[in-house]
């Protein structure tokens, strides 16, 4: 069973703001051979199907010639690929890297190598496939194993929307799934700075996923004091959310989010006593406007 947390605000001023460190590990993509296939298939056509693979190749060299990436601490998908401009966004990143990142995007450790573009081995199995096409037409019904890639991405944005189902009708989730309060709001004790417990703490183990609570704005995803990372958003009714804690980020300040989308990982950063997660919902962005999280989540049809 995981730790009971709680956390201490420092009495100091102005809180500082970093990005998220990320664990440590790598893994090095390996993209495939292509010519070996081009120069048997060469041999095999006529002298129109040779002209036509000398004229795709100098496409397939530009399409092989995909940048690659090393994860930094800090990253997270959704910055590599508006940093580095991927056309199609992180899913598109995730769709071309997911034998590297696994099965869950949130999770990239530093020295990870991704491929920024189109992938090599998807050029070099449809340069192998267009070059019998144009040597014997009767192999066209081969043609429509392209669309196989539509799948592959629509496999990546479910995995990364899976948490958005969890939400309820009315569009407002549960910070995290089968959501138990270890702390109460409004608990007093020495250990809060404000003399209570400004929030709703959760028990997370470490790892587990957090999201939006509804439909809103990212105010600020970062590094927050005695906080460690968290992320506030704002939502359409003019309230502020709050998630602290956090092991891992996975939105960035100005993104839109959607009740039940997972905005993190649960962690113990800053000052924590154990991996927990710890919510508030506030009137403004910042410390010392909270109000109740438990009443108001209530009031907009979640059950808790």
């Amino acid at each position: 069973m995981p730790a009971k947390g709680k956390h201490r605000r420092t009495k100091t001023g102005p809180i500082s703001r970093g990005v998220l460190a990320a664990g440590t590990g790598g893994a090095v993509l390996a993209l495939p051979l292509i010519g070996a296939t081009g120069a048997h298939a060469a041999e095999q056509a006529a002298p129109a199907a040779k002209s036509a693979a000398a004229h795709s190749a100098p496409a397939l060299a530009a399409k092989s010639s995909a940048k690659t990436y090393s994860v930094v601490s800090g990253d997270y998908l959704a910055k590599i690929a508006a940093d580095k401009k991927v056309k199609g966004g992180w899913q598109k990143l995730y769709q071309d890297n997911r034998d590297v990142v696994g099965e869950n995007p949130a999770l990239i450790r530093p020295g990870m190598k991704l491929t920024l573009g189109a992938k090599a081995s998807g050029s070099a199995e449809k340069a192998a496939q267009a070059a019998p096409s144009k040597a014997a037409p009767k192999a066209k019904p081969a043609a429509p194993k392209a669309k196989a890639a539509a799948p592959v991405e629509e496999a990546a944005a479910k995995t990364a929307d899976s948490a958005a189902s969890e939400s309820t009708g009315s569009g407002w989730a549960t910070p995290v799934e089968n959501a138990v309060v270890t702390t109460q709001y409004r608990a007093s004790g020495a250990s809060w700075s404000s003399g209570y417990h400004t929030g709703s703490d959760f028990q997370a183990a470490s790892g587990t996923s957090v999201r939006s609570i509804g439909q809103g704005t990212v105010v600020s995803a970062g590094w927050s004091g005695s906080y460690g990372n968290e992320v506030v958003i704002q939502h359409s009714d003019g309230m502020y959310s709050q998630y602290a804690h956090l092991s891992s980020l996975e939105v960035s300040a100005g993104q839109t989010v959607t009740g039940g989308q997972q905005i993190g990982l649960s962690g113990s950063t800053g000052n924590s006593t154990g991996p927990h997660l710890h919510f508030e919902v506030r009137t403004g962005p910042s410390y010392g406007s909270d109000v109740d999280p438990i009443a108001y989540l209530r009031s907009h049809g979640v059950s808790i």
